[in-house]
């Protein structure tokens, strides 16, 4: 049976969350969607989401852990090509009970319907198993509790993250990108709760760029003069 192993060093957290994505342009920017559950959304799912699948390998579950907010994730994390499934699994059901919240009746166009409670008997599942260990380093950081860690705690420890986050206080902050065909799915954490897009480098910024156009069409140099400069990201 194919698996993956990793022996790490702890790695110091940037203080920049997010994780990077790649538009169908090229373009790359940070996507932060406020919690580890979501952030393994990022990484395939139901219906037509199955195109975007990353999760092929043990190696490519053990690489989105190091990307993800686990960061520095365990320092020997051990996985298997089950857990591989496994974790897959538990995402597409929190993709389907996720979708759910934010649009009535799913998304047919993507082929994915509205959760049942199958998609909650897999969330539950998988949080009740043990879920990775917490611990604090003698610097006074949060790390993870020497020894070996599986696959099966990660992918607890991200399904506890989900029945937080459906359960808790910004629960009805769940929501999807308004940029146009951008299905990413985010928390507003913010303190306003205005947040609208995936993120201002990408979806933020083509708004912007499409409301900058239509103003100068409409207005002309009148409209063009009250207008503030648009960044263009690269």
């Amino acid at each position: 049976m194919a698996s993956s192993s990793r022996a790490s060093t702890p790695k110091g957290v940037s203080g920049v969350s997010g994780i990077l994505l790649r538009s169908y342009s090229g373009n790359v920017y940070r996507f932060d969607p406020g919690a580890l559950c979501l952030e393994l959304l990022i990484t395939g799912g139901p219906g037509a989401l199955a195109r975007y699948e990353v999760l092929h390998t043990p190696n490519d579950l053990v690489t989105w852990a190091d990307r993800s907010r686990l960061t520095p994730t365990p320092p020997a994390l051990h996985i298997t090509a089950d857990d591989v499934a496994y974790a897959r699994r538990l995402r597409d059901a929190l993709s389907r009970t996720v979708v759910s919240r934010v649009v009535v009746g799913g998304l047919p166009e993507l082929g994915i319907a509205t959760a049942d409670t199958a998609d909650l008997d897999v969330i539950n599942e998988a949080a009740a198993r043990p879920p990775l260990a917490p611990a604090i380093g003698a610097d006074g950081t949060r790390g993870w509790a020497a020894g070996p860690a599986t696959g099966a705690q990660l992918v607890s420890t991200v399904a506890r993250d989900a029945v937080d986050l459906l359960t808790g206080p910004y629960a009805e902050r769940i929501r999807m990108c308004a940029g146009e065909r951008c299905y990413l799915v985010y928390v507003d954490t913010s303190r306003p709760g205005r947040r609208r897009w995936c993120s201002m480098e990408h979806c933020g910024n083509r708004s912007k760029v499409r409301a900058h156009r239509v103003r100068r069409s409409v207005g002309g140099p009148l409209a063009l003069s009250q207008e503030e400069p648009v960044e263009k990201k690269g």
